[in-house]
Order: structure tokens, then C-alpha cells, then sequence
């Protein structure tokens, strides 16, 4: 039977599994049952006349069949969402959709500002997704969104990405904490301080462990956990210090339960990126918002007291990102 006989549904239903690679978590997505699913896979797969994918114990892989059609897939849902997003720019910046996938530290900021936006573009379709470095990586390299938020700019992927505020990491302790009335800490003397760290390649956790390598010290780590709001509680239970965003912490300064340390070099001074894929057809909605990044004054987002308060980034600078 010709390919062309295949229904959108189904290329829909059979990218989401290749993406995946899971039944069960495509069905999930999809909200479809997982035989109901599987019942549209099968009859694409005789329509194309050979097996998409093959099961080798509890895991299934695409057959050359099935990459073949998953490039093609993805070309044609891509190019539909090209369309709507055309359609939508004829009638302005009020309809269409934005999906964005941030880095959970992201949390206490994008979503201020995907709010103000909204506000703006009431008819504007949303999606945002929060997850780890890794996991934000991983939508990136399959172009799974129109936005990403990073931390710190990936490394050796086709990017274009843009800095568009400061992001200040700062080291945390409980506020009774000794340390915490004294200037000018030198970062040798926290060499035998436990702290509360990151997941292993967290770029909060990534810039402290460089800053403090550079200083000849070596954290001595307590834990690992994988969200600053355990973090934080770690922190404010007494079992250690930490290095965050001072974004993180609008609450816990405002309450006194935790304190920010003097000690020397330290804020770092980051920055927060916007990034894309090099070459990447921007909709007309998703080159809104990355105005409205950078046209937003950080500092109102967080209401942080000084000198916390992150200020914008001076001038608007764009570079893409390659293998090196």
C-alpha cells in the first residue's frame, strides 16, 4: 500500500514512540491507551510494507524502515508547525504557540516572565518543561522546542545561543551559621566544610567546583541531591553550606532562614542563555518572547535586596555554539 495513504494521526503517534522510544511513555503523551497505540504503529508499519521497530529483550529499536520514516516524520510535523505559526502570523502575535524547556533553576525566573508575556498574548498556546541540564539537553538536540534555558552554554552541539541576564551564584549557609558575620572569607578556609551539592554535571555545580579548584580546594561533599529546593532544606537543616543561584533564594533571604557568605570571588558571575539550534526557523511568537527576555528588567523578576539583585546584561550578544 503506498506511503502516501498513511494518516497524520499515525506519523504523529509513530514519531512520539521513535522519540521515546517506549510505548507505554508515547501512550502516556498521547493520552491513548497503549493497544489502541500499538494498533496504529501495526498498521503503519503494513502500509510501509516492513517492521519500524524491533524488540531485542525489554527494549525496542528502530529498524532501517523505521529511521528512514522517522526523518520524514519529523520534516512533515515540523513543517505543520511551520504553517500554523505562518497562519498565525497573519493575524499577529495573537495566536500560536510557545513551548519552552528550561533548567530547573530557571524555575524562579521563566515563569515570571512567560506569565507577563501571556498577559500581553492572551491567545499565545504555552508549554513549559523543567527538568535537569541533561534532560533540557536532550530536547535540544532533537529540536523538541522552540526554546531552551540554560545555565551554562552546551558544548559541542550546533547552537545559537544568546546571554540575555546575570546570573549570580553565591555560597549559602544556615543563618546562625559562625561564617556567616564574618568579611572577606577566604575560599581555603571552607576546605573542611561539608557541603550540599548538585547533581554531577549541574552548571551551578560545574562553575563551583572550577572556582574552587582554581583555589587549590576540594569540596568536601555531604550529598548530592538533585533540586535546589532539597538543597536549600539540606542547607537549612545544619548539615552543610552550599553554592546556588542567588535566584533561588528570594524566600529563604527574606525570612533570615538562610544567609549569604562573604567569602572572596564570590558572587560568580554568570550568565542565563537562551539557545536554540543553528538554523532554527524562529515563529513569529518565539522571536517575541526573546525580546521580551531581554527587554525585562532582572532585578523587578526577583525582587532580591542589593548587591543580589541581578541586573541585565550589558548589550545583547549573539554567537552560535559548535564542536570544538
Amino acid at each position: 500500500m503506498p506511503i502516501h495513504h498513511a494518516t497524520l494521526h499515525q506519523l504523529k503517534i509513530f514519531d512520539t514512540v521513535a522519540r521515546h522510544m517506549s510505548f507505554a511513555r508515547a501512550a502516556e503523551e498521547l493520552h491513548l491507551t497503549p493497544p489502541a497505540l500499538s494498533i496504529q504503529v501495526k498498521q503503519l508499519a503494513e502500509i510501509v510494507g516492513q517492521p519500524l521497530f524491533e524488540q531485542v529483550g525489554k527494549k525496542i529499536y528502530l529498524t532501517p524502515a523505521g529511521e528512514v520514516l522517522t526523518t520524514a516524520c519529523r520534516d512533515i510535523l515540523d513543517r505543520l508547525d511551520s504553517v500554523a505559526q505562518d497562519f498565525a502570523a497573519i493575524q499577529g502575535l495573537e495566536k500560536g504557540s510557545l513551548k519552552l524547556a528550561i533548567v530547573s533553576t530557571a524555575k524562579y525566573l521563566i515563569p515570571r516572565l512567560l506569565g507577563d508575556f501571556c498577559a500581553k498574548h492572551s491567545g499565545v498556546d504555552t508549554a513549559l518543561f523543567v527538568g535537569n541540564r541533561k534532560a533540557v539537553l536532550e530536547r535540544l538536540t532533537i529540536n523538541q522546542d522552540d526554546l531552551y534555558i540554560l545555565s551554562q552554554p552546551p558544548e559541542h552541539m550546533n547552537v545559537t545561543i544568546e546571554p540575555f541576564a546575570d546570573n549570580h551564584l553565591v555560597v549559602v549557609a544556615r543563618s546562625d551559621h559562625p561564617l556567616t558575620l564574618e568579611k572577606d572569607i577566604a575560599p581555603s578556609r571552607l576546605r573542611d566544610i561539608p557541603f550540599i551539592m548538585r547533581e554531577p554535571g549541574s552548571g551551578t555545580r560545574t562553575a563551583a567546583e572550577k572556582f574552587f579548584e582554581g583555589h587549590g580546594v576540594v569540596f568536601k561533599a555531604r550529598m548530592e541531591l538533585g533540586s535546589n529546593e532539597a538543597v536549600k532544606q539540606t542547607v537549612s537543616g545544619g548539615l552543610g553550606m552550599a553554592v546556588l543561584s542567588a535566584s533561588t533564594l528570594r524566600a529563604e533571604l527574606a525570612t533570615g532562614e538562610l544567609a549569604v557568605l562573604d567569602v572572596r570571588g564570590f558572587p560568580l558571575e554568570r550568565k542565563w542563555y537562551v539557545a536554540y539550534p543553528v538554523g532554527k526557523q524562529l515563529s513569529p511568537i518565539t522571536r517575541a518572547f526573546i525580546e521580551h527576555l531581554f527587554s525585562a528588567p532582572p532585578a523587578n523578576w526577583l525582587n532580591l535586596p542589593q548587591p543580589l539583585a541581578i541586573t541585565s546584561s550589558a548589550g545583547r550578544k549573539k554567537r552560535s555554539a559548535s564542536s570544538k
